[in-house]
């Protein structure tokens, strides 16, 4: 049998100033592994993100894991903290408890945002790099292949990753609702700030026919263009190429709207009445709220598309429910395949020794018996002292199949070594 442990910290009981401190770039990811399973002789993966930094490891069932004293210990000398910093901090899960955690991780029902799609490949990346370094062995293996074959089948038979939870796919939706083509249209930008640049990064897989950068600095006009394949375009050109654009992506973080209801009536009276869709996503907003019409204008700011954005996480925490139903299935399943897997050999020398036993009782018997017994009361005695080692065995058989769901495998494993006197 094996024992495991996870020990870290997620958003919930540390702050991003510490996770930042303790998280483990590429160079740092390989020598704790190595280290972790020099120090424990154990097979190890660490799982490093934004939001949260755990360990897991697992030895054999005679090699106790250490505990979160020990790690904090680990992780302080490692990036060159005090302990103290760093153990109120830490979350110790062992055994069930922590291959129901992978699980619920992977599967995204322990994120900050419920039902992301990140998270799966972090686990799988975090998986892959222990691989790499020879730091997961024959139970970390199982166990990572099963937490993302959980994560898929959340993801399958629930809802719980259906819609857009970020801006900048929220808004990207929107576009689509309103054309269903993009070949023919024109992206114009205004700005560059940081979602800004993100929402573009949507934009683009359109694959529209051009796109426009303006920004008051044409330095940076011309640097975004540049990563986007655009057209930079002067500031004081912004009029004639909101009049050109279908898709206006505005960001500037000006501290007045560059866009009053006067000015762009203006310009939407130059563009023959073809359909604008605006996505202001700037804070304070860049377009005046009255431009909105739904047909000729359609506006949507950063405030429409966050409750929207709440809307989505609301639909998903319906989905809840069933995804645990399916973590605490393929937990249950997980731990009996182990267990069986860790049992056969003493099913196998248990299952040996009866049938020795049994076959000397009914040679014994038939040597007596002989001359007196036709073949058909032979097969009949065979056939009954078979049936009655199968009734023995069955229950000591199915309580180790119950004890691979609740965790008592190991104890069981040893009282029936001692109740049949079977050799280790």
């Amino acid at each position: 049998m094996v024992n495991l442990v996870m020990i870290g910290c997620d958003f919930r009981t540390a702050p991003v100033a510490l996770r930042e401190r303790l998280a483990f770039d590429d160079s740092k990811l390989d020598r704790a592994l190595d280290e972790l399973v020099a120090r424990y002789d154990s097979e190890a993966v660490i799982l490093s993100t934004c939001n949260r930094v755990e360990i897991y490891l697992a030895r054999t069932v005679n090699a106790p894991t250490p505990d979160r004293e020990m790690l904090a210990e680990f992780l302080a000398e490692f990036h060159g903290l005090e302990p103290q910093e760093i153990w109120p901090h830490l979350v110790e899960r062992r055994n069930s408890e922590a291959i129901r955690h992978l699980f619920r991780v992977a599967a995204s029902l322990d994120s900050l945002v419920v039902g992301e799609a990140q998270i799966v490949g972090q686990v799988k990346r975090a998986y892959e790099r222990a691989c790499q370094r020879a730091a997961a062995g024959p139970f970390l293996h199982a166990l990572f292949q099963q937490a993302n074959a959980t994560a898929k089948r959340v993801r399958r038979e629930t809802g719980i990753a259906h819609g857009h939870v970020s801006v900048s796919s929220l808004a990207v939706d929107y576009v689509r609702e309103v054309f269903s083509h993009f070949d023919d249209k024109t992206v114009l930008v205004i700005g560059a700030g940081k979602m800004g640049t993100l929402t573009l990064r949507h934009l683009r897989r359109l694959q529209p026919r051009q796109i426009l950068v303006t920004n008051r600095s044409a330095e940076r006009a011309k640097a975004v263009a540049e990563e986007c394949g655009g057209v930079p375009i002067p500031w004081d050109d912004l009029d004639q190429a909101c009049r050109a654009a279908d898709i206006i992506l505005s960001t500037t973080g000006a501290p007045q709207p560059i866009m009053p209801a006067e000015r762009w009536e203006k310009i939407r009276a130059r563009r023959e009445g073809r359909t604008a869709v605006i996505l202001d996503i700037a804070v304070p907003r860049d377009f005046d709220p009255a431009i909105h019409d739904g047909d000729q204008t359609c506006l949507f700011n950063v405030d429409d598309l966050k409750t929207i954005r709440e809307r989505t996480l609301i639909e998903r925490q319906r989905h809840i429910g069933p995804a645990e139903a399916i973590v605490q299935q393929e937990q249950q399943r997980f731990q009996r395949d182990w267990s069986r897997r860790r049992f056969g050999p003493l099913i196998a020398r248990l299952t040996q020794d009866c049938d020795a036993k049994r076959e000397a009782i009914v040679n014994q018997l038939m040597s007596k018996l002989n001359g007196r017994l036709t073949d058909t009361d032979r097969q009949y005695i065979q056939k009954a002292f078979h049936l009655l080692q199968n009734q023995i065995l069955h229950g000591p058989l199915s309580a180790l199949d119950d004890a691979a769901s609740d965790g008592t495998g190991p104890q069981l494993l040893e009282a029936l070594r001692k109740l049949f006197r079977l050799p280790e």
